[in-house]
């Protein structure tokens, strides 16, 4: 009989106006209660109600911006107990059959490993990315990485810049001990979008979200 992966706490245990709220902040920290109200389609007082129940249930958390007189507005993102319920796929596993391959056959056999699974998704998905403009490629990439559930998007474009945004990392726990994992995937969106990629902010140091810069190569930031 296969073995099931343990069952983790997810968004299916709540209403759909809390998972709104949720999926809202992981994508947009630091939001006023006026933007969730607009964004779910509620009123005030009703998002007001659902991000008290997330405020006590320690899943949301609430601050101020001061700005000169006057009340300063409340903001409100998720907070650190959140993470488990999005979604970090046979994690567990993955750190243990990591572990046990650096423990018998060393660290560089790990990263090895890294290299090869990525050189097995860019020949899977070569195809998708045989469009000239970078913009649609880009777009294209954002796409496939929000069917892995890392709830990307592009972001703004800037002279010859555009940023692509991943609000979630569904290998946070793996990047935390093999941050090459990082890397590897750095390189890999280069390959698949024949670009220069940067990264400007990671969700595994701790930014509320992963920020990559893409040029044409030889292009000047």
């Amino acid at each position: 009989m296969a073995m099931k992966p343990p069952r983790s706490p997810s968004l299916e245990g709540f209403g759909s106006q809390k998972r709104r709220i949720l999926v809202l902040l992981k994508r947009r920290p630091d939001s006023s209660l006026a933007e969730i109200a607009k964004r779910i389609g509620t009123s005030r007082v009703a998002a007001l109600r659902h991000l008290a129940a997330l405020e006590k249930g320690q899943l949301v958390s609430r601050s101020y911006r001061h700005q000169g007189v006057g009340r300063p507005p409340v903001l409100f993102r998720l907070a650190a107990a959140s993470q488990r319920l999005f979604p970090e796929a046979y994690t567990e596993m993955s750190l243990s059959a990591l572990g046990f391959i650096e423990a018998h056959m060393g660290r560089e056999q790990v990263v090895g490993l890294l290299h090869e699974r990525s050189r097995e998704l860019r020949e899977r998905y070569r195809g998708r990315f045989d469009n000239p403009r970078l913009e649609r490629r880009i777009a294209e990439l954002a796409r496939l990485r929000e069917e892995g559930g890392y709830m990307a998007e592009v972001g703004t474009h800037r002279g010859n810049t555009t940023e692509m945004l991943e609000h979630h990392c569904p290998i946070l726990a793996i990047a935390g001990v093999y941050p090459e994992a990082c890397e590897v995937e750095r390189r890999m969106f280069e390959s698949l979008l024949d670009a220069k990629v940067d990264v400007a902010h990671r969700v595994v140091a701790g930014d509320p979200v992963c920020r990559f810069l893409v040029r044409p190569r030889g292009a000047s930031p």
